[in-house]
């Protein structure tokens, strides 16, 4: 701050310096030529005048014709402007000279200039030439002092005016060699005050961003930068501090990521148990049940029969539940290549592995227009399959009729719908549909295990979407996805 007050007075001293400098310069210019130069001038044009009068009288005296006295007539009225123009000076020499020039001229107009014209009008002797002469030497000697004396003075006043423009051109040197010294003190001082404190707080900084995080930051210098170094310490306690919490963050994020390990192969463990050892049983149960009432039929009753058909279907049921439990597990944790596919080819395939289904039930689906879309064609044609399949197996009277379409949405997402003219769902069940085994209906009326759209909801938040029951759409049931468009940038599949 200091360095900066004192070159801002410097600079004003230097600018003052030279301000007075340069107003001397003028007030020597202008006296020399708007003062002194026009006197001298006037000077020599109130000698001309003098000698006009003196000629005019003279011839006036020889001729006695009235024509001569014009130039002394003329002489008179200049005589009064060239003498203002002498007194301007205003000197003490200038006025004393001036002063003897009116007392010669009066002496010669009142005791020569004067008589002779009288005399010479009266027809009269006139004075003697001789005095004439006399008094006007003596005019000549006042006006030639007075022109001395402004030549004196014009000299001064040229003297003045190169002293003003040397001091002025000495003053200007001196500021700008002041003004110089102090740019080069104010640069030496900024460099031992501010950049050298500034270079080793940077230093430091630097240290402390290539790990050296328990160096405490300190500053030297003007009261800024030590706030600044206080500052930045502040912040490096902070980050080690929040480093540290993130050490530990992470620290519980890897222990986590291994029990999550261990928890994933004790699940693929229990997925292959269930698809072999637990099924094998099953079939065991079912296969014995049927050969049992097959051999004992006739030796049964209405009841034991019921009862080995009972078992069967349970048997059968446990089978079916747990080939979808086992697929729902499976969804994003055996990726296959993501691939760009057309949407109608999903379509169709989920048609062809439902055409038994399609052609008992008369059901008829249309597409639209269809976009491609980006994924693992298996699971996304898995979520077509459900949806379609659902919309045969929940159908009214009529003949079912699925729509399939699709339309631009936000956020680069394709929103796809799915609709039926089945006999639609209820608003309060719009979760509840999606949850794991939640059913609607008894399963003698319809049959299932409650995971489809369980399954359908996590295939589409697995690529990126969301699914729900439009509860707006009219009679019917209308399910709509969104899947991310093809090169959308989209967050990474999370494996459930």
């Amino acid at each position: 701050m200091w360095i900066s007050v004192a070159l801002v007075a410097v600079l004003l001293a230097a600018t003052v310096a030279v301000l007075l400098a340069i107003g001397e310069l003028s007030r020597a210019r202008s006296r020399l030529l708007d003062v002194v130069g026009p006197a001298v001038v006037s000077s020599q044009q109130l000698g001309a005048d003098l000698v006009d009068q003196e000629n005019g009288v003279r011839g006036y005296r020889l001729s006695g014709q009235a024509d001569f006295l014009k130039p002394y007539e003329n002489g008179l009225d200049r005589q009064t402007a060239a003498r203002a123009t002498v007194m301007v000076l205003n000197s003490p020499e200038v006025t004393e000279h001036v002063a003897a020039v009116d007392t010669a001229l009066a002496a010669w107009r009142s005791d020569y200039a004067d008589p002779a014209i009288a005399a010479v009008r009266a027809g009269s002797p006139v004075p003697e030439e001789a005095l004439g002469k006399q008094r006007f030497d003596a005019v000549r000697t006042a006006l030639s002092t007075l022109q001395a004396e402004l030549a004196v003075q014009r000299a001064d006043g040229r003297a003045a005016l190169n002293d003003s423009a040397t001091r002025m051109a000495v003053t200007c040197i001196v500021a700008l060699a002041v003004l110089l010294v102090a740019v080069l003190a104010c640069v030496a001082a900024m460099l031992v005050h501010v950049v050298g404190p500034l270079s080793r707080l940077r230093q430091q900084v630097g240290l402390v961003a290539g790990g050296e995080f328990s160096r405490t930051v300190t500053a030297t210098g003007p009261q800024e930068l030590r706030a600044l170094g206080r500052d930045v310490d502040t912040m490096r306690t902070r980050i080690v501090e929040d480093l540290h919490q993130t050490r530990e963050r992470n620290a519980a994020l890897d222990a986590a990521t291994a029990e999550l390990r261990r928890s994933n192969a004790e699940l693929e463990q229990f997925a292959y148990v269930a698809s072999h050892d637990l099924q094998e049983p099953l079939r065991k149960v079912a296969s014995f049940c049927q050969l049992l009432e097959r051999r004992y039929r006739d030796q049964l009753d209405e009841r034991a029969v019921q009862y080995i058909d009972f078992a069967v279907d349970g048997a059968k049921r446990m089978q079916s539940l747990i080939n979808d439990l086992l697929a729902f597990s499976r969804v994003g944790r055996h990726r296959d290549k993501h691939v760009v596919v057309p949407a109608a080819d999903l379509v169709d395939e989920a048609c062809r592995d439902l055409s038994e289904a399609l052609e008992e039930s008369g059901a008829v689906v249309e597409a639209g227009t269809l976009p491609e879309v980006e994924g693992e064609a298996r699971l996304l044609t898995a979520v077509f399959q459900n949806l379609i399949g659902n919309a045969v197996k929940f159908r009214g009277d009529e003949a079912p009729r699925v729509r399939v379409d699709a339309e631009a949405g936000e956020d680069d997402q394709w929103v796809f719908s799915v609709r039926d003219n089945g006999i639609g769902i209820e608003e309060q069940y719009a979760e509840r549909i999606f949850v794991i085994f939640q059913r609607l209906h008894p399963k003698d009326l319809y049959a299932g295990t409650g995971i489809g759209l369980a399954m359908c909801r996590k295939i589409v938040e697995y690529h990126g979407g969301r699914i729900w029951l439009d509860t707006a759409a009219g009679p019917g049931t209308t399910i709509r996805f969104t899947l991310p468009r093809v090169g959308a940038a989209v967050p990474a599949p999370v494996a459930g």
